[in-house]
């Protein structure tokens, strides 16, 4: 199977996504004679070598000569559907609009066919987003693994005012995906880039075992300093079965913090399990126990990774009624983890997926996105959770 990996290290927008894949190999003129099928009126396509932080990628720049009117969804679903592109080409590119429609609609709380996009609905945008959908068409691409995500930091100026990062849009469009900040000030990823990834995206987590052909790196517009600006894209074949092994697949050290309580209120635990696990703990469960003077308690456990332990030692002192903790090393085995995303008949829904020595052991579907698909269409949970299941059983085995 063709498949791609995408490096988001330094986020990634729709004119980036583009610029990788021209970087890749795709041809400029190819993708300018599919483009040219869209009745957005004149524009200047221009594709260039850009520098960034000592390493070279391609840059794409596209202008309009006139200024952009705010474009509705519906429109924007009408040009393409009735443009002369290929078919998958077409729907791919109206569910990323629809995807983007979604979330402004959430977040201004108002109907999906009155949302109007800004910055999106320009033809720069229009174009970034079919140019994608026709790029991954052209390089013959399958399967499209994302890398978690660098959002970067600070503000970014946009039609409602000065925002943080991420953008309202661009956060709402990356719930439940793995994502995180080096801190550095600049908007890494865009709304564009967000709803075309979490859109076209197979799965998310760690470079598959693939034989790569082809790398491209599509370029920023902006240098950013000690950062090199880049989107980094990996084609080829993926490996179903990978030759390297390691002995112990999933061992890693863990610390494991316990106490004991019987005189601790409720709802100072469900605070501890809260604080627990934003500080980084790996898990925290609680069970029943006898306690001296026959008295019934809890028994409080949690894991931790061993440079974590202290902190966590200390939280556990701060929020709960111990006196003292029980520390030791252990050894855990876990298995690989990735979200793989399905498309069922009430929308598209994640599948996490566990894996041993390449072989899926384990495969949910994503309670939360199923719990939103089932109030968005009024249908019982446990049927949209069983047509996500069955989608993902109707993958080819290589795909899973």
């Amino acid at each position: 199977m063709r498949s791609a990996y995408l490096d988001c290290s330094s986020g990634v927008s729709g004119d980036m996504f583009l610029a990788a894949c021209l970087d890749a190999g795709l041809d400029p003129q190819a993708l300018k004679s599919e483009l040219a099928r869209l009745p957005l009126g004149p524009y200047e396509f221009k594709v260039e070598r850009l520098r960034r932080g000592g390493l070279t990628g391609t840059h794409v720049g596209i202008t309009a000569p006139d200024a952009q009117p705010h474009r509705h969804l519906i429109p924007i679903e009408h040009m393409i559907e009735s443009s002369a592109l290929p078919a998958r080409v077409k729907e791919r590119s109206r569910a990323i609009f629809r995807r983007l429609g979604e979330a402004e609609a959430r977040l201004h709380d108002q109907p999906i066919e009155q949302v109007h996009f800004h910055e999106v609905g320009a033809v720069d945008a229009i174009l970034d987003v079919v140019g994608a959908c026709v790029a991954l068409e052209m390089l013959a691409v399958e399967d499209l693994t994302v890398s978690p995500m660098n959002l970067g930091s600070g503000r970014v100026a946009a039609a409602h005012g000065s925002l943080p990062v991420p953008a309202p849009a661009t956060a709402d469009l990356l719930r439940g995906l793995p994502v995180y900040s080096s801190g550095v000030e600049a908007e890494l990823v865009t709304p564009t880039g967000a709803a075309i990834v979490s859109t076209l995206a197979t799965r998310f987590g760690p470079l598959p075992a693939m034989k790569i052909e082809c790398i491209g790196y599509g370029a920023g517009s902006r240098e950013l300093p000690g950062h090199p600006n880049l989107l980094r894209l990996m084609i080829g074949d993926r490996i179903a079965n990978p030759e390297s092994r390691t002995p112990n697949p999933g061992a890693e050290i863990v610390t494991v913090i316990e106490t004991s309580v019987d005189d601790m209120s409720p709802e100072l635990y469900g605070y501890l399990v809260e604080r627990a696990l934003a500080a980084g703990a790996l898990d925290i469960s609680c069970a029943p126990v006898g306690m001296k003077k026959n008295r019934p308690g809890v028994e409080i456990r949690l894991l931790a990774r061993p440079e974590q332990a202290e902190a966590l030692a200390d939280l556990v002192f701060a929020e709960t009624t111990t006196l003292g903790l029980r520390i030791s090393t252990a050894e855990r085995r876990v298995l690989e983890r990735e979200l793989v995303r399905v498309e069922t008949p009430y929308g598209p829904i994640r599948i996490k997926v566990g894996r041993r020595n390449g072989q899926v052991v384990n495969a949910a579907p994503e309670f939360e996105d199923c719990r939103r698909a089932a109030l968005e269409r009024g249908v019982p949970l446990k049927e949209v959770m069983q047509a996500a299941q069955a989608a993902f059983g109707r993958r080819p085995a290589e795909a899973r």
